[in-house]
């Protein structure tokens, strides 16, 4: 067998478990002999050049970072869809179709269950992925195609696919794991947390280098086909297919049973649901095909508590006409298509009593006050701790200990408090005070004037130190497997640890005699440990903890700079001259440099033999449009993080603060905006909704 034959083989092969994983989640193989195949497929791909392909499995991640995303023209615009939340609504909804269609006989209805993801547009060309490109406003989007490639459960090539070109829709989102190892992660670096998968599948998406994306574990349900045109304005046939011809008389409604269908004549939305399996697309499974709008309301019924066991999240119901005729007779609105709409669920609320507020001491010693409540349910699943976000937000929903609390599951899955039932609230509350000195250990807490997050300032607090260790050893630090947060704890507590560098002075025998530890779990950590010293230099950039400085501004300053002893030498000036370099990182990693005691522990995991020098590679900087703009944010984006809002702001040469004053250019306004909102209004200050921002950062404004 030629190299050539064993490629194409072996991609075959691949193809064929992703998508028995991926879209029927029934895989014949564990995973290491699936990563064999791929690591196989490398080495032949690397030995042979000439032999690699874009549609390739081994080619999903690829190129440099993005500098931006280019601006795409929808072919058939994408529409928002209207919403319905009761029975009333759904009733309606129904009257009007029927009214629409002469109402002579019972529509056909699919109802799908409502993903709370992020819609996406992907164009195939003689079934090869071409691209992929975000809803934006409806009329135009992003173009995503490397981000959109690192997905898995979208193939690069369809099967059968259709002989000219095509475009398919569906929806982005986060696997309930997925979502909550990312949150975790953020957790853990100080980041704010994603409220629910939707904002996080949409600040994925934006995220400009292909790798990051293709770390967080995405996935995706697909569930319309639109015909395009070509450059010459004739309409490409979209949807002829070479997968042979099928029965059409077996009145199957189940989504889970096929029902055969003619794939050059899709009439109905449940033939273009089967055609999309056909190609290879991930479909959900649970849609249902129905007659008339009492099946609708049944169906919708069936998955209100249902819908929790899912391993994905689902906030409602669309309901779409069936036959695609009648919906071309029915048309659209400038907004909404008149032939489907979005049942939604109420928002899963609980009330509970709030026994106590706590602060929590993060690993830069950001203090944080958290709920402490009387266990519920709420979702699905029992309530005992919700966040209260900072001080300032607590004191504004006025939110005392003692009182009766309002908790949901924003986006039915983060647990947060919404307000007090103030006619059960006990005669004898107080207002909540912020603790003047930290809980641990007692030092006092302070607050930068630009700030609302109050800190504790003693880098030996016992909090800050586990926090920082659990840090340092995480999977997108210097990734130390078997070193958890038990051990630590063991660890810190006994005088074993005191700093980062005492771990590279661990013996096994040490180990040996901690709690729950023997010879050869102790052996394994050690080389666990002895590994994490050749690791690439940004991810001990990273493991740092520098404040500001996360996983991709690490890799940015370690290609750069290439070592952490350049890095340490640079002024705040040469800093800010790096590409996504601002002037609050810059002087971040200033700062913490400028520390005798940081630069004595690099010091000191340079001696034990961690590896601080690396390739130097040129990032160059890019146009600088928001040179001499100062920038401060408040509220929740949906998009993206405040600080990924941030860095993109600063590498394009703003600058970004915490205050509004009057030299303040611009307040980004998010959801739930806290007093500098106010504060802007009676300076003067401009503020940009979340689609302005968008816009000025893309530089269409």
């Amino acid at each position: 067998m030629t190299a050539a034959d064993r490629i194409e083989r072996l991609r075959q092969e691949i193809r064929r478990h992703e998508e028995l994983y991926y879209v029927h989640a029934q895989p014949e193989i564990a995973d290491v002999e699936f990563d064999a195949l791929m690591n196989e497929l490398r080495v032949l791909e690397a030995e042979h050049p000439e032999l690699v392909t874009p549609d390739s499995p081994t080619q999903r991640v690829g190129g440099r970072p993005a500098e931006g995303f280019v601006t795409v023209v929808h072919a058939v615009p994408m529409l928002s869809l209207d919403n319905s939340y009761d029975e009333g609504d759904l009733r309606a909804f129904d009257e009007r179709v029927r009214k629409g269609l002469g109402g002579a006989s019972t529509p056909s209805y699919v109802c799908e269950l409502k993903i709370d993801g992020l819609s996406i547009s992907l164009t195939y060309d003689h079934g090869k992925l071409v691209r992929g490109a975000t809803r934006g406003d409806g009329v135009r989007g992003e173009d995503v195609t490397f981000n959109v490639r690192t997905i898995r459960a979208i193939p690069l090539t369809l099967k059968h696919g259709p002989t000219g070109r095509v475009e398919i829709r569906g929806e982005v989102y986060f696997p309930r794991k997925a979502f909550e190892r990312l949150n975790a992660e953020r957790e853990e670096q100080e980041e704010p947390l994603f409220a629910n998968p939707r904002n996080a599948a949409a600040g994925t998406m934006r995220t400009l280098d292909p790798t990051q994306v293709s770390k967080r574990g995405l996935s995706a349900w697909l569930y319309q086909v639109v015909r395009v045109r070509d450059d010459a304005g004739a309409e490409a046939p979209a949807l002829r297919t070479e997968a042979p011809a099928l029965r059409t008389h077996a009145p199957v409604r189940e989504g889970t049973d096929r029902r055969d269908f003619s794939p050059g004549d899709m009439a109905t939305h449940t033939a273009m649901l089967r055609a999309l399996k056909e190609w290879g697309c991930p479909v959900e499974p649970h849609w249902h095909e129905v007659d008339g709008i009492d099946d609708v309301l049944a169906f919708c019924e069936t998955w209100r508590e249902k819908r929790h066991s899912l391993p994905f999240e689902t906030d409602g119901v669309v309901v779409k006409l069936n036959d695609l005729a009648l919906r071309d007779r029915l048309g659209t609105t400038s907004k909404f298509p008149r032939w489907a709409t979005a049942f939604k669920y109420p928002a899963q609320q609980a009330t509970t009593l709030l026994k106590q507020i706590e602060v929590n001491i993060g690993r830069t010693g950001a203090a944080t006050p958290y709920a402490v409540l009387e266990p519920v349910q709420v979702a699905g699943s029992t309530i005992s701790l919700a966040t209260l976000h900072n001080p300032e937000d607590l004191a504004r929903k006025d939110i005392r200990e003692g009182d009766t609390v309002i908790v949901e599951k924003a986006g039915d899955v983060i647990p947060r408090v919404v307000g007090p039932v103030l006619a059960k609230r006990p005669h004898h509350s107080r207002p909540w005070v912020m603790p003047t000195h930290c809980p641990v250990c007692h030092s006092r807490l302070h607050k930068a004037e630009d700030e609302v997050v109050w800190r504790c300032e003693n880098s030996s607090c016992p909090a800050r130190l586990m926090r920082s260790l659990d840090h340092f050893v995480s999977r997108g630090a210097m990734n130390i497997e078997g070193l958890g947060e038990v051990l630590i704890r063991q660890l810190v507590e006994k005088g074993l640890v005191k700093d980062a560098a005492d771990i590279y002075h661990l013996t096994a025998e040490t180990l040996e005699d901690l709690e729950r530890m023997g010879k050869k779990s102790a052996a394994k950590l050690m080389g666990q440990i002895e590994r994490s010293k050749a690791n690439e230099v940004w991810r001990l950039l990273n493991a740092l903890g520098i404040r500001h400085v996360g996983e991709r501004g690490a890799q940015v300053l370690a290609d750069h700079f290439g070592s952490v002893e350049a890095i340490e030498a640079a002024p705040v000036e040469e800093l800010q001259e790096v590409h996504e370099v601002g002037p609050v990182m810059a002087a971040s990693v200033r700062s913490w440099f400028d520390e005798p005691r940081n630069r004595r522990l690099v010091e000191r995991l340079r001696e034990a033999g961690v590896r601080t020098v690396g390739e130097r590679k040129s990032t160059p900087r890019g146009p600088q449009p928001l040179a001499g703009k100062s920038f401060v944010i408040t509220g929740t984006l949906d998009s993206m993080s405040r600080e990924d809002a941030a860095a993109r702001l600063e590498a394009l040469g703003g600058k970004v603060t915490g205050s509004v004053s009057r030299k303040t250019s611009y307040l980004i306004v998010g959801a739930e905006p806290g007093s500098k909102l106010e504060k802007a209004r009676a300076l003067g200050v401009p503020t940009l909704e979340e689609a302005e921002f968008l816009g000025l950062i893309m530089g269409e404004s």
